[in-house]
């Protein structure tokens, strides 16, 4: 039992749907590590009752001879995710304590599965941030070292899978949110085609490019996670694509001989610290060895997609944030002179200081007389950047590189430069822009023995295309195994 947390998601429902373990008994396991570990900061709500309850349900099923891939599983959900069990906060003091009466599409399909609900996990307010500084409630710590960031969005989600405090967790990926937490902590972590998984029941940052998706350790617990989660759902949301549910898992074992790897230029300049660059160069070597073919190309418009993406995502957030005004549900300011006076005291009460800091900016670049100068100009780019994908994969099958300029940085570091933080998300941003399946994968240890992610880049709907060359690295390699001293 004591090493119950270091199963992956299949080992576990191996285990689970043999019997060897009850649901119960890990629930009870992984809730015990939870408060164990609490000063890490991964959580914002468990409810022990609640999770036992799911728990004594999957045993129940599990007894009447059904099997399912999370079957009695216990994960957690990033609390962007609406759960009518638990608290849905987004991070932020503008939702506190607010219960949600529904599930979002994710958590339902997830739930049917018979995965176990631990609880809900610590993000940026609202999705925004690459550092998980930006919490209402308190910074998440990184595992390998407490001293340092786990990256963000999806903070919460990469810390708890990486101490072993769930098996696997759901986060959202708008400018790179599951692949640079994923990488910070050496787990693996995929965003699937923008519209693969139903938006319903999460709470929005940038419609056109919000994106849920899977973070566990290893490209085969992805794949069963992502085959549960991912579907139409036309009826509730109207990005949803009429593209039917897949089992990713389907090719895991193919052989990757021949697959054409592209390697952008434009990922490997200055900027890249030598210890990640180090890291990833090693990973593609490993590729060589298994047969796979590296192709150099070029993503030109790299560069731009910082300017791009920090135009349109804060102009999307202005707008869906604008129901936030203590009319409706969460913060109300409690003393005000009129129903201006409200909206004023209500937002400036309940929006830390990042998310003020992006409505502004977006309500700035949806202005008269800056709406076609930056906004348009913004959209037209990035229809540019996904064409730049398109040639390219015209030349490869895949696109491999780093996740992130840097290793995981020193809590506090960039707290006064929201431009360096920014910066950090220069090799994620192209591929959320286009809509494109991206994941991470850790290949290695960088400066302070803290983890390298390798990201790799799909065409739309390639998902299984990506897994099947992320699983077969790990056959090769060992680093989504090793597990930061301590948990």
């Amino acid at each position: 039992m004591n090493e119950l947390h270091t199963l992956g998601v299949a080992a576990l429902a191996q285990q689970l749907s043999t019997k060897k373990i009850s649901s119960v008994e890990a629930t009870q396991h992984y809730l015990q590590r939870i408060q164990q570990h609490a000063s890490l900061g991964a959580y914002l709500a468990i409810d022990d009752t609640v999770s036992l309850a799911q728990a004594r349900a999957a045993d129940a099923r599990i007894a009447a001879g059904e099997h399912t891939p999370l079957l009695g599983v216990p994960i957690a959900h990033k609390d962007i995710f609406a759960t009518k069990d638990f608290a849905t906060t987004a991070g932020s003091k503008m939702l506190e304590g607010y219960r949600s009466p529904f599930d979002s599409t994710v958590v339902n399909q997830m739930s049917r599965q018979g995965a176990v609900t631990l609880g809900k996990l610590n993000c940026d307010e609202f999705a925004m941030g690459s550092s998980n500084e930006n919490s209402a409630y308190g910074n998440v710590r990184n595992p390998w070292d407490t001293s340092r960031i786990p990256g963000g969005s999806s903070g919460g989600s990469a810390t708890a899978v990486a101490a072993g405090l769930c098996a696997a967790a759901t986060g959202t990926d708008t400018g790179g949110s599951i692949r640079q937490p994923a990488a910070f902590c050496g787990i693996t972590g995929i965003k699937p085609t923008y519209g693969r998984a139903s938006r319903y029941g999460m709470v929005a940052f940038a419609s056109s490019l919000d994106q849920a998706g899977a973070m566990a350790r290893s490209a085969q617990d992805c794949a069963l996670l992502l085959s549960a989660m991912c579907g139409p759902d036309l009826d509730r949301d109207s990005t949803s694509l009429d593209v039917p549910a897949e089992d990713y898992s389907r090719s895991l074992n193919e052989s990757i001989a021949g697959l054409r790897i592209g390697i952008p230029k434009e990922f490997f300049g200055e900027g890249l610290s030598a210890d990640v660059r180090a890291a990833v160069d090693a990973a593609l070597e490993e590729y060589e060895k298994l047969g796979a073919r590296l192709v150099p190309i070029s993503l030109p418009r790299t560069e731009l997609s910082i300017p791009v993406y920090y135009i349109i995502a804060p102009a999307e957030a202005s707008s869906n944030l604008s129901r936030f005004d203590g009319v409706k549900f969460g913060h109300r300011a409690a003393q005000f002179d009129d129903l201006t006076d409200m909206y004023k005291k209500t937002r400036a009460e309940g929006f830390g200081d990042e998310v003020k800091r992006r409505i502004m900016i977006g309500a700035y670049v949806l202005s008269h007389g800056y709406y076609d100068a930056y906004y348009l100009q913004a959209q037209k780019i990035r229809r540019m950047i996904a064409d730049d994908f398109q040639q390219a994969f015209k030349q490869c099958d895949v696109i491999a590189g780093p996740v992130a300029p840097t290793v995981a940085w020193k809590i506090g570091e960039k707290s006064d430069d929201p431009v360096a933080n920014y910066l950090a998300d220069i090799f994620t941003l192209p591929a959320s822009l286009a809509g494109l399946p991206g994941m991470s994968v850790p290949v290695g240890l960088g400066a302070s023995n803290m983890p390298v992610g390798m990201q790799l880049i799909g065409n739309y709907f390639a998902e299984a295309k990506l897994l099947n060359a992320a699983h077969a690295l790990q056959q090769a390699t060992d680093w989504h195994t090793r597990h930061p001293a301590g948990f």
